[in-house]
């Protein structure tokens, strides 16, 4: 099972089609919010995927969820954008508000900075700013195993 992770694309449409053409073989993408209009093209030209996508704080008039949760080959998941969490201040809202919910991954953005860390059996996993770093993040789970991985364009 392989995962995109994405967030903040802030109207990056090219860059998160670039992540999608790399990754053709991604079963699931995730975008953590502050997507505009981008997800819904790429769903259009990339139809064969399971889609999770959450609103950012700069998500407006949309109907997104704030956080969604979901389980992929037996890890859950909880994706959020993270401005809910104060996440900019630290991470400790966001994992107590994963451990609450028995997610084993807490996926989230709005900082712009790439972030994996595994605290107390919780990952935290930011893949960062798609529309100003360039970075994404890639999940893969094999055997129950997760490995996970931050990566950039070039």
């Amino acid at each position: 099972m392989k995962i995109i992770v994405v967030s903040d694309t802030h109207g990056s449409y090219r860059n998160f089609k670039k992540v999608m053409q790399l990754h053709r073989n991604a079963d699931i993408v995730v975008h953590c919010g502050d997507s505009r209009d981008e997800v819904d093209h790429i769903k259009m030209e990339f139809p064969d995927k399971v889609y999770h996508t959450v609103k950012g704080n700069c998500d407006f008039g949309t109907m997104l969820p704030l956080t969604e949760e979901f389980t992929a080959d037996g890890i859950k998941f909880l994706a959020t954008h993270g401005h809910l969490y104060n996440v900019k201040y630290g991470l400790l809202d966001l994992f107590m508000a994963a451990k609450e919910k028995g997610a084993d991954i807490a996926l989230y953005g709005h900082t712009h900075v790439a972030h994996d860390e595994e605290v107390d059996g919780i990952r935290l996993f930011n893949p960062g700013s798609l529309g100003y770093e360039k970075s994404f993040g890639v999940i893969e789970i094999k055997d129950g195993q997760v490995l996970s991985n931050i990566a950039r364009l070039p």
